[in-house]
């Protein structure tokens, strides 16, 4: 498959797919889902307490001994102790954002972790490099949840990182289906971050009402807003017309922080307010459609993935 040994060898996985590990979606049920399928299920932290993630690392390793990751946003303010519950609790693979991946990446390493970070530039791509993690998840401006302020394309990233870095690059943002995927790979990628597909996974922890909203998202459905705060995609609901009201009205960095406000994103993903929740989404959701489980939506995209290739080389071929 390319050239996809390198991500499948670190991760000790059959398959280069990571699950994104998105807020209030990715707890142990679906990452536990996802490795047994073969790919690198993720444990999202960054909606988790200590003591929560403890638990969901703990019943991970109950339902089974396939690799796992655990993403952890290092803007979260309990994020010694994230480290610390990581570190206890052996996790294989540890996947950064949101923060100067120097920071933890020695101290991980020399514990034993795996170390990925993600990134939204070539700049942050090159410090992630200079830092010593082992691979980075070039997330393009498609992604839904936190993203990048340069609003750099997947298509214009992962390409431009790929050629800048020497160690592998994981795609990310807009990755949902084996087209997307082998397109990602062509690019220069040696594996793809799935995230918005597999928030609608059967085993994924968001309510099943924001669930049903993805679905039936339209093109256009999403907007990168609130980069004052930290870049979100939002699916346009009345709470994303609260934010673009305050905006028209010319509002500061502290009207919109009052406006967010606390736990709106879980009280839109989670808890399944769709009027007042912030809803986080990738611009894909308009082509997703159905509610699978994790291993039928990994299946789907691995065989799409083998029959573009497949058709790729049959029409080189007939080029030729």
């Amino acid at each position: 498959m390319l050239h996809t040994q390198r991500i499948t060898g670190l991760f000790g996985v059959r398959h280069p797919i990571v699950q994104a590990g998105m807020i209030w979606c990715s707890g142990w049920r679906l990452a536990s889902a996802v490795s047994n399928a073969g790919g690198l299920g993720v444990i999202g932290s960054g909606s988790m307490y200590p003591d929560v993630l403890k638990e969901h690392i703990r019943k991970y390793k109950q339902a089974g001994d396939k690799p796992f990751a655990v993403n952890v946003p290092m803007l979260y303010p309990d994020v010694e102790k994230h480290m610390h519950t990581i570190m206890e609790e052996r996790v294989p693979i540890v996947i950064t954002s949101a923060g100067n991946p120097a920071t933890w990446t020695c101290r991980l390493k020399d514990a034993g972790h795996t170390v990925v970070h993600v990134v939204s530039s070539v700049k942050f791509a090159l410090r992630a490099q200079d830092a010593g993690v082992e691979a980075v998840v070039a997330e393009g401006f498609e992604a839904g949840g936190h993203n990048g302020r340069e609003e750099t394309t997947t298509l214009v990233l992962v390409p431009m990182v790929a050629d800048a870095l020497s160690i592998p690059v994981i795609a990310a943002g807009g990755i949902a289906s084996g087209r997307s995927m082998l397109a990602a790979i062509c690019l220069g990628a040696e594996g793809v971050q799935v995230g918005s597909r597999f928030a609608c996974a059967v085993e994924s922890s968001a309510h099943e009402a924001f669930k049903r909203e993805v679905l039936a998202a339209k093109e256009g459905g999403t907007t990168l807003t609130l980069k004052e705060l930290a870049p979100v995609r939002l699916l346009h609901n009345p709470f994303y017309a609260q934010v673009q009201e305050a905006y028209r009205n010319g509002a500061s960095v502290d009207d919109l922080k009052a406006l967010l406000g606390r736990a709106r994103a879980k009280r839109g993903m989670f808890e399944g307010d769709l009027a007042e929740g912030e809803l986080e989404i990738g611009q894909v959701s308009a082509a997703i459609d159905r509610i699978q489980p994790a291993a039928e939506i990994l299946e789907e995209i691995m065989a799409g993935y083998r029959q573009g290739l497949d058709d790729l080389v049959r029409n080189a071929k007939a080029d030729a």
